[in-house]
């Protein structure tokens, strides 16, 4: 595929494998007259997730399972048809489907350890609020008529 800027990568030293994705070109919808009428520039790029070889074992299942939802067969589509050129139209594609499996590639965040909030804290925060109460009572003691 000429013209393309370079392998999208996903993350690290992993690519979205040239060979494995599958370019399906229909007319688009939307501004641009006559042109739209006859030239294919709505571009549906497929990746078969389930059978790639390019993906780590572990970034495959992770992929799988946050993308179910996504899935047909095991396959993930992207579309893009929001510009009038093929070629950028098939450029928007692939970045988004990078940037889909980067998403679904990342490993978890890591688990929140909960914390206990140090007593001079808490201590501090009830004088505080027990100075702004008597604060405001003292306001309204004065009878300001």
């Amino acid at each position: 595929m000429d013209g393309m800027s370079g392998p999208h990568v996903i993350r690290g030293s992993v690519a979205l494998p040239e060979a494995e994705l599958v370019w399906r070109f229909s007319r688009s919808s939307g501004p641009g007259g006559q042109h739209v009428n006859t030239t294919d520039t709505a571009v549906e790029l497929r990746f078969d997730l389930a059978r790639t070889e390019a993906l780590p074992e572990m970034w495959k299942r992770r992929a799988l399972e946050r993308l179910a939802g996504r899935l047909s067969d095991g396959v993930i589509s992207v579309r893009a048809s929001e510009h009038r050129s093929q070629w950028r139209n098939r450029e928007s594609a692939a970045v988004r489907l990078a940037a889909l499996l980067a998403e679904a590639t990342a490993p978890p965040p890591k688990q929140r350890r909960p914390t206990r909030i140090p007593r001079g804290i808490n201590e501090r925060r009830l004088r505080e609020k027990k100075q702004r109460s008597q604060t405001k009572r003292g306001r309204s003691a004065q009878g300001w008529d």
